[in-house]
């Protein structure tokens, strides 16, 4: 990790979980904690478009999930959980901003941030959700679970290489692949190091295990946080709920990128950039 970080970085390389799971992080930059959490498919090098948005004026903090090496893959299920992701955040900002971070997460990434602000809410400055949504209906909440743990068996079955290959050729990742070739091929080659166990774990104990967004309601209704939901208008599984987290959380405010699928910081990094950053500066 140490050869991810600049001249204006000064953070250990890894956080370590209050049950000892070590967590990779990147830092770069000084001012107000920006911190990203990355999706299912991806690790904290898919915000590198991000980081070279923000470090000049804030302190950008990025970590690889439990189950996404150099991070640790513990092998107990008892160490996943939606609670746990959503700790491991609150963990990583506790240890390296001295005061709360704007938090930015997408899909997976995002439900991990909202459930980090609904159970750390001292932690969280502000909130940016983009792309939450898959299975979060609560009559998608079993057949998502039983789907998620199919395609752990599934993955472990023919191994990263060809999991990572299926992967990034499938419709999510499609529009990244039609609009900017050399990030996607970028974005593939970084989802082939990844580790197949780490992944079906997630996918067994986190995705297959998170409630839907529609029973968290009545603690959404109680949330403080300033809240931004972008949503790509492509991405028709998170379209309902973003309009549904709009609707629940007091001050929501919802932008909808037209034209864009679910990798938006990736798809349309200068248009996502500039949304988080008029957001948070209003917020700072």
């Amino acid at each position: 990790m140490a050869r991810a970080f600049s001249r204006r970085t000064a953070p250990p390389a890894t956080v370590v979980a209050d049950d000892g799971v070590a967590l990779a992080v990147r830092v770069v930059g000084r001012g107000p904690a920006l911190a990203f959490v990355h999706e299912f498919t991806g690790d904290l090098r898919s915000w590198a478009p991000q980081f070279a948005a923000f470090a000049p004026s804030y302190r950008c903090i990025a970590f690889n999930a439990r189950g996404y090496p150099p991070s640790d893959t513990p092998a107990s299920a008892s160490a996943y959980s939606q609670a746990r992701a959503a700790d491991d955040v609150a963990v990583v900002i506790a240890a390296l901003a001295r005061r709360p971070a704007h938090v930015v997460g997408l899909s997976m990434g995002g439900f991990a941030a909202l459930h980090c602000a609904l159970r750390h809410p001292q932690r969280v400055r502000s909130l940016v959700l983009a792309g939450v949504g898959y299975g979060a209906k609560p009559e998608q909440t079993a057949s998502h679970a039983r789907a998620s743990r199919r395609e752990a068996d599934h993955a472990l079955t023919i191994g990263i290489g060809r999991y990572a290959r299926m992967m990034a050729a499938s419709d999510y990742a499609a529009p990244l692949r039609t609009k900017n070739p050399r990030a996607w091929r970028r974005f593939a080659h970084e989802l082939s190091g990844h580790s197949v166990e780490g992944m079906a774990a997630t996918l067994r104990y986190v995705l297959a295990g998170r409630p839907s967004l529609w029973r968290l309601a009545p603690k959404l209704k109680r949330l403080r946080v300033p809240t931004l939901i972008v949503v790509g208008d492509r991405d028709e599984p998170c379209l309902e709920p973003a309009l549904f987290l709009r609707r629940t959380i007091p001050g929501a405010e919802l932008a909808v990128l037209p034209g864009v699928g679910h990798l938006t910081n990736l798809e349309e990094a200068s248009r996502f950039n500039a949304l988080v950053a008029a957001f948070i500066a209003v917020h700072s």
